[in-house]
């Protein structure tokens, strides 16, 4: 006399369904039937399922019960293997849990790297600059990235910055050009402080973080700015930042 496949579902506090599906990919093999044409379950397929509902509870995907097969030796290699794999699960969210902290209590934006995310909270950016630095992000290189986030954090590192970001697009010739030579040195000293913002390893290649930047430029700002900016850069590679 065994168990019908409800009872031993029963017994192994699961369900039909999973028995079931336990049969169909291998891992629970199927019972001998009584006379009556019912499943009959004895103690074996009993400890077998819950043999396997117990390492699907610590993190085994079914496939890897299957890797173990149906032998009864304590899988000790597999449980240290899954223990390695749940220390690391636990670091990581532990890290999460500290960014998320970091986050809520500086309102800062989730699309940056932490750094610079605290950064950019503390900082008086225009909504144009602050969505720039996240195209840049994805462009600078670690060593220009850090920079870029010492730089944020410092208090007016170009003052004729903001000049630059209330910029009307209809702003006419004098007023560009006198703008761009107020921001000239400033960038020069910029670059002065944090070389390493001039890092050429950018996580991009060269060609498409250019293209990234001029994208960001043309989107984000106006025509006036665009000019400005133009301005001085054509007037930093001339003068070779010096």
């Amino acid at each position: 006399m065994g168990w019908s496949t409800r009872q031993l579902a029963d017994l192994a506090g699961t369900t039909l369904r999973t028995v079931r599906h336990y049969h169909e990919v291998g891992l629970l093999p199927e019972p001998e039937r009584a006379p009556n044409g019912y499943k009959s379950y004895g103690v074996a397929h009993l400890v077998r399922l819950l043999r396997i509902r117990r390492l699907v509870d610590l993190g085994f995907s079914l496939p890897r019960i299957a890797d173990l097969g149906a032998a009864d030796e304590h899988p000790d290699q597999a449980l240290r293997a899954l223990d390695a794999e749940l220390a690391a699960t636990i670091e990581r969210l532990q890290r999460a849990r500290v960014e998320v902290a970091q986050l809520l209590g500086a309102s800062a934006p989730t699309d940056l790297p932490p750094e610079l995310a605290m950064a950019t909270a503390g900082a008086d950016l225009t909504d144009a600059d602050r969505t720039f630095v996240v195209v840049m992000s994805r462009v600078l290189s670690p060593a220009a990235l850090d920079a870029y986030t010492r730089m944020l954090q410092a208090p007016e590192v170009v003052p004729a910055g903001r000049e630059l970001d209330n910029l009307p697009a209809d702003a006419d010739e004098r007023t560009r050009r006198e703008l761009a030579a107020r921001l000239l040195p400033q960038i020069r000293d910029l670059y002065t402080e944090y070389p390493d913002l001039l890092d050429a390893g950018a996580v991009a290649n060269a060609s498409t973080a250019a293209h990234a930047v001029d994208v960001a430029i043309t989107d984000l700002y106006n025509s006036a700015q665009r000019d400005v900016m133009r301005r001085v850069a054509q007037e930093l590679r001339d003068g070779a930042l010096s």
